[in-house]
């Protein structure tokens, strides 16, 4: 029987079928992947196309002069762009009707309405609607146009910002988060409980636009955990921790965030040491952290403890345990010296965590935090698996195992190199053979001494599962080459190609000594750190900061985790005592020497600037020039007075003019050369020897005008002293301006600072510039004013004094010094920080 000859394309090829499915996979691969590529382009297109339109930055409301410009802006954005109406009193703005008056711009969502020179008429609420196909958003603000002369009529009351129209629309972008009560600088102890906590007032509080709360420490967010839980509601957010370690330090900040913008507070948590368990043993190590897992093999990395009082460490325990399990196996048998280990032998599959304990000649510290677990597994096998997602909820699972060919024994690993390098072991790391078969792989490493010839496998007994391998037990100052072969049920691969020459020996080295150690003043209790950064800074993990008392020979650990930055805030120090610091820097392989000590420093509170000074009174005024008087900043920063600068403008300028260029020493001060008649507002700024602090708001609208009235000016410079249980002693300055005839008395009213009714201290004006005030109410704050009086009547009333309590205070003993003269007795009475004189 004559065969039959078949053309090529209809013979049937022995790996037929599996060529075929291989073409059938790749053809289902790619179909959904471009599926995929599609939906994921639909979605977002729908996304940018469905946008109504949203109010970004709204309208502010604006007071301005007459014949100010002003212009109202706010942001929107939204797809389509929105169009863009503006509205005066519900009435559309048409720049075409006064292109003198009206300016419309609109440029990258920012929206701008011009107002040239407005007038008294151009008072009104101001409105922007923004519409698209999606939808509108509005915005409105408040104009008010002042006038600055007499006799004109006044703002009518409806266009007042508090007859504005309400719409029912309004939208509040902007929530305002004030902190009430906020946690300070907090001291704990490892294994104890704690709670750090902010009351706030939220405004407006809104059911659909709460703050998000978001704590964060050292500007990394800190979520629920089984170490910390989060609370937020009923105006408090509270951070919450179950078991304190060391990790745990760090500045803590809380971050209320809302539409309009974030507020946000910070202090920071210590966490010290427990008590060692063996007097004399390490704090326990910190931050233990795992990386590079794979099949049977992991790296467990730390941070070493500050040893201040200790010894120094000379090694460190890894422990495991299988997660589910309380039973922990010692890793290595010897303490390891730096602050890496490479664990081995770990089950595929299962999940581990691992704690760290430090050791010193005293004994071995308490074990660290355990890490977060971490599973067995070879992160490439996740990468070679793909799920397809098709209708009805069904999934296809495609491995690159199912596309390789029918391989039996593998070839051979390639890129073998060293991935870790240190005096006691050798990482070689290698990619897995390409194409790799079905069937799953295995290694064996082996290891030749330079110049032996001969090769030694290092894992004889247990094949590898990784791609990795700590080689343990290498001659020290000796090099050795490495090659690996890869096995399946099949066989084994030819060798790999051989590393180069390897070196047991650390990588890096402890770092150099930090540089000057600079402390300088912050506050009663601490003091800022700072140093120059050490010339050798690779891989470090930061710096540990002690401090000692001048003459103690004691150091103490200021912070007990390394910090990063070379500037540090230290904490809880003795107000009035004196300090020394130093620094040193820590890496993996552990501390450098100790810095220089700083130079000696007293803690007290930093010199600042002053506040800036308040009460800014009109004394006299002759229609060319004013006496002006105030009253000093509540805080003059750490250091005395040296004096004041005054700035005027008129009411209807804009911008401020110096007035002197040297400084005022007193709280008073003449302004020449003004014009009559008209009005100006004033500020003024205290100096010290830091700087020039914060002017105050400005005055009041004064009027140059000539006073010509009978009756005296205001005193001036009330100071209250001599304050007892139920008295206190008052003095001021006789007024610049006496009115017609000379000063006869003064009248003194005090009232509590919770009520409104003034009572008058005495009948009869006092001749002198002091008073005692008596009956008055032990534990209630008073205010007071003074009254000059002549024979015309009473003048007017000076500012009212600061509030004051009544009460003794420690150490204000009375004390009484007679002197004579020819005339006169002066006896007076005084306390360590008073002096009153009187006449007899």
């Amino acid at each position: 029987m004559s065969s039959v000859v078949v053309p090529f394309y209809q013979r049937r090829h022995k790996h037929f079928d599996q060529s075929y499915r291989n073409i059938q996979t790749r053809y289902v691969l790619e179909e959904y992947a471009v599926e995929e590529n599609m939906a994921l382009e639909r979605h977002a297109l729908e996304e940018s196309i469905s946008r109504a339109p949203e109010i970004l930055v709204r309208l502010r409301s604006h007071t301005v002069w007459e014949k100010m410009s002003v212009s109202l802006c706010f942001t929107v954005q939204g797809f389509p762009s929105p169009v863009v109406q503006w509205y005066k009193n519900e009435e559309l703005i048409s720049p075409a009707s006064d292109p003198t008056k009206y300016r419309i711009e609109s440029k990258y969502g920012v929206h701008v309405l011009h107002i040239n020179r407005a007038d008294f008429d151009d008072s009104a609420t101001y409105s922007a609607v923004a519409t698209n196909v999606h939808g509108q958003a509005s915005t409105n603000c408040a104009v008010i146009v002042r006038r600055f002369r007499e006799g004109e009529e006044p703002h009518p009351a409806g266009i007042m910002p508090f007859h504005l129209p309400l719409s029912y629309d309004v939208c509040f972008t902007h929530i305002d988060v004030q902190f009430l009560e906020k946690f300070g600088v907090t001291f704990a102890t490892e294994g104890e409980t704690l709670t750090l906590k902010c009351t706030m007032l939220i405004t407006p509080e809104l059911k659909r636009l709460r703050p998000r709360a978001e704590w964060y420490r050292d500007d990394v967010l800190i979520t629920d955990s089984k170490w910390t839980k989060l609370y937020f509601g009923e105006g408090q957010a509270a951070l919450s921790f179950t078991h304190l370690n060391k990790d745990d330090e760090g500045l803590y900040t809380l971050r209320m965030v809302t539409r309009g913008g974030v507020s946000e507070y910070s202090a920071y948590l210590f966490v010290r040491d427990a008590d060692a368990l063996i007097a004399g043993a390490p704090g326990a190590p910190m931050d233990v952290k795992c990386r590079d897992a794979n099949r049977d093999y992991v790296i467990v990395t730390w941070k070493p403890p500050n040893t201040t009082n200790e010894s120094p460490v000379i090694g460190y325990f890894v422990d495991k345990c299988e997660v589910g399990l309380e039973n922990w196996v010692q890793c290595n048998d010897a303490p390891v010296k730096i602050c890496k280990y490479p664990v081995t032998g770990l089950h595929e599959g299962r999940s581990y965590i691992f704690r760290v304990r430090a050791v010193n000649s005293a004994g071995i510290s308490r074990p660290s935090r355990v890490s977060e677990p971490v599973a067995a597994l070879d992160p490439v096998d996740l990468e070679r698996t793909q799920t397809i997602h098709v209708d009805e909820g069904r999934k296809i699972v495609i491995s690159k195992d199912d596309l390789e060919g029918d391989i039996q024994i593998p070839g051979p690993p390639t890129n073998v190199h060293a991935s870790e390098i240190s005096k006691t072991y050798v990482v070689i790391s290698w990619d897995p053979p390409v194409p790799r078969g079905r069937e799953p792989l295995t290694y064996f490493i082996e290891k030749s001494m330079v110049g032996s010839g001969s090769w030694q496998r290092v894992n004889a007994q247990v094949a590898v599962k990784s791609p990795r391998y700590a080689v343990f037990d290498l001659a020290e100052g000796k090099s050795y080459v490495f090659r690996v072969l890869s096995a399946n049920k099949h066989g084994i691969s030819d060798p790999s190609e051989i590393t180069e020459p390897i070196q047991p020996q650390d990588t890096i080295v402890a770092p150099s000594t930090p540089g000057q150690v600079v402390a300088t003043r912050n506050t009663k209790t601490s003091v800022v750190v700072q140093w120059d950064k050490p010339k050798h800074e690779e891989d470090l993990y930061g710096y540990y900061i002690d401090y000692s008392v001048v003459g103690s020979n004691r150091w103490e650990p200021s912070n007990h985790k390394p910090i990063k930055y070379n500037r540090f805030v230290v904490h809880g120090l003795e107000t009035g005592e004196q300090y020394v610091f130093r620094v040193k820097a820590v890496n993996a392989v552990g501390f450098s020497e100790n810095s220089q000590e700083s130079e000696a420093i007293t803690v007290q509170a930093a010199l600042t600037c002053p506040s800036y000074p308040h009460g800014i009174t009109l004394l006299n005024c002759d229609g060319h020039s004013m006496t002006l008087g105030w009253k000093a900043p509540r805080f003059s920063g750490g250091s005395p007075i040296l004096g004041y600068y005054l700035d005027k403008r008129e009411a209807n300028h804009q911008n401020w003019h110096e007035v002197n260029s040297s400084l005022i020493t007193q709280t008073i001060y003449t302004v020449e050369d003004l014009t009559e008649d008209a009005f100006y507002e004033f500020k003024v700024a205290a100096a010290n020897l830091v700087g020039v602090g914060q002017p105050s708001d400005p005055s009041e609208h004064f009027k140059c005008k000539a006073w010509t009235m009978p009756e005296p000016g205001p005193a001036y410079g009330l100071t209250i002293c001599e304050v007892r249980n139920t008295s206190l002693v008052l003095l001021w300055k006789a007024p610049v301006y006496e009115g017609k005839s000379p000063i006869t008395g003064y009248l003194v009213d005090y009232k509590e600072v919770d009520t409104e009714d003034w009572i008058t201290a005495s009948e009869k004006p006092t001749s002198k510039r002091y008073f005692k005030v008596t009956d008055l109410h032990e534990g209630h704050t008073y205010v007071f004013k003074v009254r000059a009086v002549n024979d015309a009547g009473v003048g007017k009333s000076s500012e009212i004094s600061e509030p004051v309590l009544v009460e003794a205070r420690p150490g204000n003993e009375l004390f009484y010094l007679f002197c004579f003269s020819n005339t006169e007795i002066l006896r007076s009475s005084f306390s360590p920080s008073d002096l009153i004189l009187e006449h007899r």
